[in-house]
């Protein structure tokens, strides 16, 4: 794997405003079941901190998947694709290790991407009805898709407290605050792709 502003060949921690150029995908480094984070130290694959940048990659590809077969509007497509880039973001962190001084600005999640988000739960939340039932998953194909990506967030943050008890302080806490967030947004967006309604929850079946 080769990195711009970088010899051939070489390679260097995720850092601000970096462009990666991948130049060959399989490497064999791999093949002792351990993997390098962007520090070069490597670990093992089952690690805390590699499951949860895993975890970030599975939820970015449930949202292309939503993207790719649900169609949504161009409003949303916009949130989605920021999102999906966000992701990569909060991987590039998670693989990380937090150090003192570190050579290079490293590529982080800032409290500016939660605000972001905290910024679209509340625009697509004012147009939506209160709700008095928790929601069966479902109606429209991108509903249904985006519940499946909230779901998966939902791992993937936690994954990433999992990650922040086992490293302590070398690991940022910001990306599962973000997972947290994003979560409740998707689950916003998924309402928002209903625009028949809800279906609601019946506890008991709706028996009487």
């Amino acid at each position: 794997m080769s990195v711009s502003r970088a010899p051939a060949g070489a390679r260097v921690p995720y850092r601000l405003g970096m462009a990666v150029h991948l130049t060959r995908i399989y490497t064999r480094t791999g093949d002792d079941g351990t993997t390098g984070l962007s520090d070069f130290s490597r670990v093992s694959k089952s690690d805390a901190r590699l499951v949860a940048y895993a975890d970030c990659d599975e939820t970015n590809a449930a949202i292309g998947v939503a993207v790719a077969l649900g169609q949504p509007d161009q409003r949303i497509l916009a949130v989605l694709r920021q999102i999906q880039n966000d992701l990569f973001d909060a991987g590039a962190d998670l693989s990380t290790p937090v150090v003192e001084n570190p050579e290079y600005p490293p590529l982080r999640i800032r409290q500016s991407y939660i605000d972001r988000l905290e910024q679209w739960c509340d625009e697509f939340n004012e147009q939506l009805p209160a709700l008095n039932s928790f929601i069966l998953p479902g109606g429209t194909g991108l509903s249904a898709l985006l519940h499946v990506a909230r779901t998966v967030a939902r791992r993937a943050e936690r994954s990433a407290w999992h990650a922040v008890e086992t490293h302590g302080d070398s690991i940022s806490v910001l990306p599962a605050k973000y997972l947290n967030r994003l979560s409740d947004l998707l689950f916003i967006l998924s309402r928002v792709a209903n625009p028949d309604g809800d279906v609601l929850w019946k506890p008991g079946g709706g028996s009487q």
